[in-house]
């Protein structure tokens, strides 16, 4: 399964819920936070688009860094 990296700006456990929440809805990831970094690496076969998209449903700033 392809790995992604993301940079989301998530200042506290609230912001890291928030990308949990949207994630499981989803569904089809596995994925790691990355608090202090402000990084999410997620396997998952959806597209990168779908995962911006969904990422940025929480209202954070995101970005993608590439593949992991």
């Amino acid at each position: 399964m392809p790995r992604h990296e993301f940079s989301v700006d998530m200042t506290c456990e609230g912001c890291s819920n928030a990308v949990t929440r949207v994630l499981n809805k989803l569904g089809g990831v596995q994925f790691d936070i990355d608090l202090p970094n402000k990084k999410v690496c997620i396997n998952s076969e959806h597209s990168v688009d779908t995962l911006l998209e969904t990422l940025g449903k929480t209202g954070k700033a995101v970005s993608y860094l590439g593949p992991k």
